[in-house]
C-alpha cells in the first residue's frame, strides 16, 4: 500500500521550505553579499532544490488531506 501524504501536507511542506530558504538566504546566502554568501547561497540552493523535488514527487496530489 502506498502511504504518501496528501496535497495539504505537501503544500505546507513547500511553504515551510520557501520560508526557511528565504530567511537563510538573507542571513547567510546571496542576500548577504560578499564571497562567503556565494558559496553558502549555492549550497542552500542545492539543498532547497533537493527538498522541493522530494516533496513534489513524494506527495499524492490527488488525495485531499494530510
Amino acid at each position: 500500500m502506498d502511504d504518501r501524504p496528501g496535497c495539504l501536507s505537501g503544500l505546507l511542506k513547500l511553504f515551510l521550505i520557501d520560508a526557511i530558504f528565504d530567511f537563510l538566504q538573507e542571513k547567510i546566502g546571496y542576500g548577504r553579499g560578499g564571497c562567503c554568501g556565494c558559496g553558502c547561497g549555492t549550497l542552500l540552493l542545492i539543498i532547497s532544490c533537493l527538498l522541493t523535488l522530494s516533496v513534489l514527487f513524494g506527495t499524492d496530489w490527488l488525495k485531499l488531506g494530510f
